[in-house]
């Protein structure tokens, strides 16, 4: 990943900076920060709902289920500009995609859900945050890719971070915290060998165009779960708070998140947009205690600066 774009400087030698560049600078770098806000915002979301007595299932389910639409639309009319270009997807790729949204969305989300039962918002985001981290690790250790210094020191900041607010969590929590720091850190796992494994079918399906299809799929797979778990008839008794925060969570945290990370993408690229993800980890931190009364400690601050340092690091590498 590249460093991002230098800013502009004030010296009279430099060139002078477009106005249509900056605004679209300060759009993009907005936007991008926006989406990591929104998306780090479902872990609110999230702890918000489990106090009307749902369960994770049900909590994916209804996210997938108010998404859906939004995600089916969009895979509808890639498909329609493929067929135009005559770039329907073959069955191989197909049945690829079929496995990525079980790996990267629904098993990912699900674990993700799971594990917000057992701990605080905040330790839920910055576990999530060290995917980069775990890619790289899976490259080293599965795909035998050497490691380089800065992949080493950013690894080694970032998982010290975690371990600083993870020991002071336990020692509050206990094996809840254990068993919640599990099911999450499995979830960024899953999410990182969906990056990984979406690589070659991203550049040749395009982004847009496989997240439209692999949300669907992932749809699919959480209602099947629901129906498999709990009667169909539940689906409409659940509290009205229910089903409003599940809204707010599929259109807020999930549908808006993408297209505006898509957006700034388009704008600043994908290094700079990355760059900005790392208000997510704060945004939730302090989201927590505004929205759920998790207190914000010396410990919590210790370790969030650790791991987006570490994440800063990582992102700053040359390639």
């Amino acid at each position: 990943m590249s460093s991002p774009a230098s800013p502009p400087t004030s010296s009279p030698a430099a060139p002078p900076v477009q106005a249509g560049s900056r605004r679209n600078l300060i759009i993009g770098m907005s936007l991008a920060a926006l989406g990591a806000i929104l998306f780090s915002g479902k872990a609110i979301v999230a702890k918000l709902t489990y106090r009307y007595g749902v369960d994770a299932v049900t909590l994916i389910a209804f996210r997938m289920i108010f998404s859906f639409p939004f995600f089916l639309l969009i895979a509808y009319a890639e498909r329609q500009r493929a067929k135009k270009r005559n770039a329907l997807l073959s069955r191989r790729d197909g049945a690829r995609i079929i496995v990525l949204g079980l790996l990267g969305y629904y098993l990912a989300s699900f674990l993700d859900f799971l594990g917000l039962e057992y701990i605080s918002a905040g330790l839920e985001r910055l576990i999530l945050f060290l995917t980069p981290t775990i890619v790289v690790l899976i490259t080293v250790l599965v795909l035998r890719r050497p490691v380089t210094k800065r992949e080493l020191l950013a690894l080694g900041v970032s998982y010290g971070g975690i371990l600083l607010v993870f020991v002071h969590d336990a020692s509050l929590g206990g094996g809840a915290v254990v068993l919640g720091s599990l099911l999450v850190l499995a979830s960024a796992v899953s999410y990182s060998c969906y990056l990984i494994l979406s690589g070659e079918l991203l550049a040749r399906v395009g982004a847009t165009r496989l997240v439209a299809y692999a949300m669907c799929v992932s749809s699919v797979a959480c209602v099947i779960q629901y129906l498999l778990v709990h009667p169909a008839a539940k689906l409409f008794q659940q509290p009205p708070e229910v089903y409003g925060y599940s809204l707010l969570n599929a259109v807020l945290c999930t549908v808006a998140p993408v297209f505006a990370t898509m957006w700034a993408v388009q704008r600043i690229g994908p290094p700079s947009a990355s760059q900005m993800g790392m208000v997510g980890p704060v945004s939730t931190l302090f989201l927590g205690a505004w929205l759920l009364d998790e207190p914000i400690t010396s410990w919590q601050l210790s370790g969030m600066s650790l791991v987006l340092v570490g994440i800063f690091i990582l992102s700053r590498k040359k390639v």
